[in-house]
């Protein structure tokens, strides 16, 4: 698309031509959350999102709602299935051939699961490791292809999580899954830095996706040293920043965006005297 610049004098300006720039993103899980802020933050700023949902068909209008009637943007969403390695394939193949080209991914689906070691069933274990891992790794492959094929210098952005690096009870799957999709997307930001497109990864800490539940953010939120909880929009404007031409010469990076939570570590001494940010908050 070009726009032709016309003068005062209402004559066209030729050489004043300009290319009118089309951003264009998936999104994975936008219907809610995190998915959902980090679309909103998109779209503000010019980008056309695809997404694909599990169930949460009310939220997906509500998204549409605001990409297309607030910011004027186009929104293309899928029902399906993310844990099924054939649907991953089918939505990449729709979402590329709706936006006609893919500037940005953005793997933020993903199923939390918590449960002890003894007691994990081999089944749900298996559809989360689909769901966590292996459905961002098809992405970005499927995706990392049509950049190459389109000369695309793009970027890929999985939201894992700090539980990448920190270690929590019942915790071996979700965050297990999220340290390998970490370290997946370091060797393949290797592979593709050659080609131009930029691979990494964001890591919420605490991030408010349940409004219902406003006293334990703010309860949580005093053991957080920024002293708040994360919300959605912060995750998004750390992908915006992440996926623009300010961050072309970072790739292969985990970026936490966390207020600081994981920083304080387990505290060397426990008595009256001493507190530490992330534990308990200190007298003001």
């Amino acid at each position: 698309m070009i726009l032709i610049v016309i003068n005062v004098n209402g004559e066209s300006n030729s050489h004043e031509e300009k290319k009118v720039i089309r951003k264009t993103a998936i999104v994975t899980g936008a219907s809610s959350g995190i998915g959902h802020g980090i679309a909103l933050v998109l779209a503000k700023n010019g980008y056309d999102i695809s997404t694909v949902y599990c169930s949460n068909t009310e939220g997906i209008r509500n998204l549409a709602d605001e990409i297309e009637g607030v910011y004027g943007r186009k929104l293309h969403s899928i029902r399906g299935d993310l844990s099924e390695p054939n649907f991953v394939k089918d939505y990449a193949k729709e979402a590329i051939s709706v936006l006609g080209e893919v500037d940005l991914l953005v793997n933020n689906a993903g199923a939390g699961f918590g449960g002890r070691l003894t007691e994990i069933k081999t089944d749900e274990m298996i559809k989360f490791i689909h769901i966590d891992f292996i459905a961002p790794v098809l992405l970005m492959k499927a995706i990392g292809l049509h950049m190459l094929d389109k000369g695309i210098r793009g970027s890929m952005i999985n939201i894992t999580s700090t539980r990448a690096e920190r270690a929590y009870p019942h915790d071996s799957i979700y965050g297990g899954m999220k340290a390998a999709l970490t370290r997946a997307s370091e060797s393949a930001a290797l592979e593709m830095a050659i080609h131009g497109i930029r691979i990494n990864n964001i890591a919420p800490g605490a991030t408010e996706i349940e409004k219902e539940n406003r006293e334990f953010y703010d309860k949580l939120g005093k053991k957080i040293p920024l002293r708040r909880t994360g919300k959605p929009e912060d995750i998004g404007e750390a992908v915006l920043w992440l996926a623009s031409d300010a961050a072309s010469y970072i790739t292969g990076v985990s970026l936490r965006v966390d207020g600081g939570l994981i920083l304080p570590g387990m505290p060397e001494r426990d008595d009256e005297t001493t507190r530490y940010y992330g534990w308990e908050p200190m007298n003001e």
